[in-house]
């Protein structure tokens, strides 16, 4: 028996509320710098439709960096604003709606 999404009710395979959050949302990427020098990239404005997560994975994955989720904030060591913005549109973000 096929699964059914709980938001659109559509069956899993056909569900398509990812991709509309993506087109749906303000994506805020700064920059901050930390005790001691640090640099520390932040991801922010991300719909509870994405699995932050999985997406944290793929930033530490392609940057070479650490980083954590918390409180729906995507921290990331290191200064990686373009990098991230670039991953975010491989994704499938539209860059409009990136503000970095």
């Amino acid at each position: 028996m096929a699964e059914f999404c709980s938001v659109c009710g559509q069956p899993k395979e056909l569900c398509v509320c990812g991709e509309i959050a993506k087109e749906a949302q303000k994506i805020r990427v700064r920059t901050l710098q930390r005790r001691f020098g640090k640099h520390v990239t932040t991801v922010s404005g991300l719909d509870k439709d994405i699995n932050l997560d999985e997406l944290n994975k793929e930033f530490k994955k392609k940057l070479a960096c650490g980083g954590t989720v918390k409180n729906g904030i995507i921290e990331l060591q290191g200064a990686h604003k373009e990098k991230v913005k670039e991953i975010l549109l491989k994704q499938g973000f539209k860059e409009e709606l990136i503000d970095a």
